[in-house]
């Protein structure tokens, strides 16, 4: 359904090896390197005050890392909560294509840095 909200692996469009190889790829800091960031998405992501004004991959990945928390006792922040906190985030800066493509990107890169950050098990349909 195209009007479901939230993050979707299956939504992102990047080709295979254009998504393997910003994961193994060297980060230049060219926050057009993300899969599925172009220059209308990165004059977006440059909107913004402080913490809200992302103009490389270092702090994109910053801001990924950034919504992993905050943890309370009785609530971790999972890997689904995360990647749907980072999709709505993406969503209020204005990105209306391929924000399941940058969530899977920055997800399973910051994955290879920190097992276990990302789960894409965890999306797994066995209606497929």
């Amino acid at each position: 359904m195209s009007d479901a909200q939230g993050y979707d692996p299956k939504r992102s469009r990047v080709n295979d090896d254009t998504m393997a190889d910003f994961i193994r790829g060297t980060v230049t800091g060219d926050v057009t390197e993300v899969p599925g960031i172009g220059p209308a998405a990165a004059k977006k992501l440059a909107c913004g005050e402080g913490d809200e004004k992302v103009t490389n991959t270092y702090q994109l990945i910053g801001k990924f890392l950034m919504l992993k928390g905050p943890d309370e006792d009785d609530n971790k922040v999972e890997s689904m909560e995360h990647c749907e906190k980072f999709w709505y985030w993406l969503q209020d800066k204005g990105i209306s294509a391929h924000r399941s493509a940058i969530v899977k990107a920055v997800a399973c890169k910051v994955n290879g840095l920190f097992p276990g950050v990302y789960d894409p098990d965890l999306y797994d349909d066995d209606d497929e």
